[in-house]
């Protein structure tokens, strides 16, 4: 490209530059400025570099000057600042659902938003234990897809898949397509779970996001009525423990003060804890009593008791037998 079309682009490759190279830890001498567009076919002189900072600087970009001995420019406020760049890359690296080559493209991109000097900074891996990522690599355009019919209003078709012993995806329903109508997108138990309305069952359902595969967004309108038009999430989420289904209930227990914590952490701050003697309390909860609660309630130890109702007490001790039961008698 000739010299007089380059020198158009001037104030753009300064701020591609600038970008790219510069921080506060490294700021970019007004030579090597130069010498950089120099080579790129574009002449600058050292008064034109001041002016173009200035420019800059009235078009909103955070040009800082540093003087003494290195002396040069850099950009100061940045969109997102390193840490906050960090935060978002232990994020993806440790996110589940996100298969390890999408993780890697989209920490690639994070790296972009930074100087190249920092960028070496967010190369970082996150060991989290019993993390393992999905192989679903169609899940981050799913989750898109999923997004757009739920701002529209759209029913969804899609397959529906578990795995063999051979860890060979095995579609439910002999891979007819699930209709869903989608209400939410919700993140539990570190996997993303879609809520919609299963029109042949006539019911609100959970799907595993990572396990779709060839979801459709339709043109038929969603389907569930008003019941769920007005669906409060963050209430569901907090009944549904790992998101399975079961009977909902108003269950009460009874805590050792020390599991005082454990209760605000999954049922928030809300929850009224009424105080039964020095050591315990009881809480009254509205929850989604599954097996998955029942475990969770199970985890607890003997510092916590389930109270009522006497229908879900009753389900809890045939659990407990059946668990106990099943376990071999040691030697």
């Amino acid at each position: 490209m000739a010299k007089s079309a380059n020198q158009k682009l001037k104030l753009l490759y300064l701020r591609q530059l600038l970008l790219e190279r510069s921080d506060e830890d490294h700021p970019i001498s007004t030579q090597a400025l130069i010498d950089a567009l120099e080579s790129l076919g574009i002449t600058a002189e050292r008064k034109s570099i001041y002016r173009d900072m200035a420019a800059l600087e009235e078009f909103g970009l955070d040009i800082q000057g540093q003087k003494g001995r290195r002396a040069g420019w850099f950009v100061g406020e940045r969109l997102f600042q390193l840490p906050e760049l960090k935060l978002l890359v232990d994020a993806v690296q440790s996110c589940k659902f996100i298969s390890r080559s999408k993780s890697q493209a989209l920490i690639r991109k994070l790296e972009s938003l930074a100087s190249v000097h920092q960028a070496r900074q967010l190369q970082r891996q996150v060991y989290v234990t019993g993390r393992p990522k999905t192989v679903n690599e169609s899940v981050y355009y799913t989750i898109d897809q999923l997004h757009t019919a739920i701002s529209a209003g759209r029913a969804v078709t899609f397959r529906y898949f578990d795995f063999n012993l051979q860890k060979a995806p095995v579609f439910r329903r002999e891979g007819r397509r699930y209709v869903v109508s989608p209400y939410a997108l919700i993140w539990d138990n570190e996997n993303y779970y879609l809520a919609g309305y299963d029109h042949e069952h006539k019911e609100m359902r959970h799907y595993r996001v990572d396990k779709m595969a060839e979801l459709a967004v339709t043109s038929l309108p969603r389907s569930g009525g008003q019941e769920y038009a007005a669906l409060d999430i963050g209430a569901y989420v907090q009944k549904h423990f790992g998101m399975f289904s079961g009977r909902e209930a108003q269950v009460r227990l009874r805590c050792e003060r020390r599991l005082i914590g454990v209760i605000l952490d999954r049922f928030g701050q809300e929850v009224m804890l009424v105080p039964d003697g020095e050591e315990h309390f009881t809480v009254s909860l509205t929850a989604v009593v599954s097996p998955q609660f029942l475990g969770w309630l199970f985890g607890l130890g003997p510092g916590a008791q389930l109270l009522s109702p006497d229908w879900a007490v009753e389900h809890y001790r045939q659990q407990l037998e059946a668990v106990t039961h099943a376990c071999p008698t040691p030697n």
